[in-house]
């Protein structure tokens, strides 16, 4: 007996996991043939053999931007089971991906495999609800590698909501199904529980309405309750639709305009005016309208199954879209005295929190001992959005107050503000950020986490560590502070893998563990492409900074590889100088998360939501073979005193090294330190 992995091109291998899977479909869910291919291109497909008899599998996910390993399947043939294949897999699993934080799966918990998961070293870690009909529950199971467990909940609980129209509605609900049903219930499987929220928008409660059966008709409609339900605007809803059609008209002239059209517009417009991205559909004439839907409306329109094989993808670009803020005008200021009343409708209040509590607990901070900011941020219209109130006490950075209003780039918002908290603190000399609200808003609560976010003492806390040093530099920083918090340190040993690492510095930002085996490299860019990804150099008319620089870009670059790793270290070197510009100086840093060659097209695309870059600028990246590299990073760092070129050598020469500045290279870990601690030099 053998375990082996399996790649997208082994079409046997592939074919017999998906027909041992369908035989046990009742428990595992349905998983169509095209992710089972998907998992294995990724690496996440593990087989185990007896002679030449495929007798149990491993189907999982490795999520870019997360450090666990999602165990999507674990099926061993029935009269095989009693001999250890589950151990054997999930053991291979372990030795293949050490560097992953541990395992996470999901099972029903009336199907009554605790013991199994048990004996397999699991342990549950809370529970979810299944997207089921029968909204089952499933336990989760978690399976630690061994690495620090402070670090293990540091991912965001944001769903990818989607929503559906009637043809996938009735795949999942209705009683008489058509063909391909298969790939629509697939989005209910339990390894989507916690990635994905179905949802429906008013359309779909017409389209219930004209069911001429009577029976059908009042099964769906009690059916619909099991989904989230979300009605956008009206108003706007309408004025989407007349510019959908609009387009359509323009683009497509040969479709008639008739009522199977105007309805499926109507789905595109209600997504889009409820602040999503992706609508799930089979239907053919909905499927040739994506192009306009995403032009006009940005909204996804996709197939069941383009959901399941990327819903990572999807999902980031739901939560986090800097584009979307590029293009839209905000205005920051401090509560003005007297005007509390006014905000109570916009931000939610829950319990004791409610109504006049809330308004006279905002005064109270107008007019406290303390010397609070109450900033708030208002949209092009004037609405308020965002609300947050914060007070440096000693080295902690107070927040009694965070809150985001109910707005399409909600989500985006948070992670802005959370960071720009962040940022906050290093500013002021803070070392932990304490949110003491005792109702934040939700959205922001669950992308708390992807910023080291933690429960404790009453709210979320964060740690900012300020070293860029060892293991145990880092560690013995993170450790000072933890008495303070009631917490214990997790230790920290050199040599730490790169994904741990990246958790590490993501958790406790700006600290950099620079023995570990996280690699640096030093990245020449244009003038032009700094000023737009960093504002450095300044442009000459400045750009509206009131939510700092983005979070995420991505940088295209011709496709040749350079070892390229990822996650990683970068440093931007400004290549040269134009008119009043300043070049030749290395000016920030970021994280590397995603390295991607393509055709130039797929690339814009997938990065889209980004900002910065036309099509015509990422077509230009591309090298002779067509196709270009884009490098997506994340929380960068702008140095406070840029490091000029003669510095730069003069400090690879202290080291030893030799530079080469024409395009990406690999440097020390030693280098990017000595680069890092000159550029946010204070004498």
């Amino acid at each position: 007996m053998k375990v082996l992995p399996v790649t997208e091109a082994q079409d046997e291998l592939i074919d017999a996991a998906v027909a041992l899977g369908d035989r046990y479909t009742k428990t595992l869910g349905l998983m169509t043939p095209p992710a089972y291919r998907k998992m294995a291109g990724d690496g996440g497909l593990l087989v185990a053999l007896e002679g030449d008899e495929l007798i149990g599998y491993a189907l999982f996910r490795l999520p870019k931007r997360s450090p666990h390993i999602g165990l999507a399947h674990l099926c061993v043939a029935e009269e095989h089971r009693g001999k250890g294949v589950a151990r054997m897999l999930v053991d291979a699993i372990k030795k293949r991906y050490p560097q992953r934080l541990g395992i996470k799966a999901k099972c029903r918990r009336d199907y009554g495999l605790s013991g199994m998961w048990t004996s397999l070293g699991f342990v549950p870690r809370g529970e979810v609800r299944g997207r089921g009909r029968d909204g089952e529950m499933l336990d989760g199971w978690w399976l630690d590698l061994g690495h620090p467990d402070l670090f293990t909940g540091v991912e965001s609980d944001a769903l990818l909501v989607v929503t559906v129209d009637h043809g996938v509605f009735m795949d999942l609900r209705g009683t008489e199904h058509t063909r391909d049903v298969r790939e629509s219930q697939a989005l209910e499987a339990g390894w989507l529980a916690d990635l994905v929220e179905l949802a429906f928008t008013p359309q779909l409660h017409r389209d219930v309405r004209d069911i001429p059966d009577t029976g059908e008709r009042q099964h769906q409609r009690a059916a619909l309750h099991g989904l989230r339900q979300i009605t956008p605007d009206a108003d706007a809803v309408a004025a989407r639709h007349g510019e959908l059609l609009h387009a359509v008209r323009k683009a497509l002239p040969q479709l008639p305009d008739d009522e199977a059209l105007r309805r499926g517009l109507q789905y595109v417009a209600e997504t889009s005016c409820a602040g999503l991205q992706v609508l799930a559909t089979r239907d053919p004439l909905l499927t040739r309208l994506a192009n306009v839907a995403w032009e006009v409306a940005r909204v996804r329109v996709v197939s069941p199954s383009v959901v399941t094989l990327h819903v990572d993808e999807l999902r980031q670009a739901q939560v986090y879209r800097p584009a979307d803020l590029l293009g839209t005008e905000f205005r920051a200021g401090e509560v003005a005295p007297g005007a509390e009343e006014e905000l109570v409708a916009f931000f939610d209040q829950s319990g004791s929190d409610s109504g006049s509590e809330f308004a006279e607990r905002l005064k109270s901070l107008g007019t406290d001992a303390v010397v609070w900011h109450r900033e708030l941020l208002r949209d092009g219209q004037g609405r308020p959005i965002a609300l947050y109130v914060w007070a440096l006490d000693g080295r902690t950075l107070t927040v009694p107050v965070l809150r985001t209003a109910a707005h399409p780039l909600e989500e985006t918002l948070a992670r802005q503000l959370l960071f720009s908290l962040k940022r906050l603190g290093r500013e002021c000399g803070a070392q932990i950020i304490r949110i003491t609200d005792t109702a934040p808003s939700p959205v922001a609560k669950a992308a708390s986490g992807d910023d080291g976010f933690f429960e404790g003492d009453g709210g979320l806390v964060a740690l900012l560590v300020d070293v860029c040093g060892t293991a145990d530099e880092v560690a013995a920083a993170a450790g000072g502070l933890a008495p303070q918090l009631g917490v214990e340190v997790a230790e920290l040993h050199a040599e730490l893998p790169a994904e741990v690492a990246s958790v590490v510095e993501r958790a406790w930002w700006p600290a950099k563990v620079i023995d570990s085996l996280m690699p640096s490299f030093l990245v020449p860019i244009e003038p032009r492409w700094s000023t737009e990804l960093f504002n450095v150099p300044a442009m000459l008319l400045p750009r509206s900074d009131v939510l700092g620089i983005s979070r995420e870009h991505v940088y295209y670059r011709s496709s040749g590889h350079r070892n390229e790793s990822v996650p990683a270290r970068l440093l931007w070197y400004v290549s040269k100088g134009t008119g009043n510009q300043e070049g030749q100086q290395v000016v920030a840093c970021s994280r590397l998360d995603d390295v991607l060659i393509d055709i130039p097209d797929v690339l814009f695309s997938q990065f889209e939501h980004l900002g910065v870059y036309g099509r015509d600028e990422v077509r230009a990246a591309a090298d002779s073979s067509g196709r270009a590299m884009a490098l997506r990073f994340s929380d960068t760092e702008i140095f406070p005193k840029p490091v000029t070129l003669r510095r730069l050598n003069a400090l690879a020469g202290s080291l030893g090294l030799r530079l080469s500045l024409m395009s990406l290279s690999k440097i020390s870990n030693e280098l990017f330190q000595a680069v890092y601690e000159e550029g946010h030099r204070r004498t």
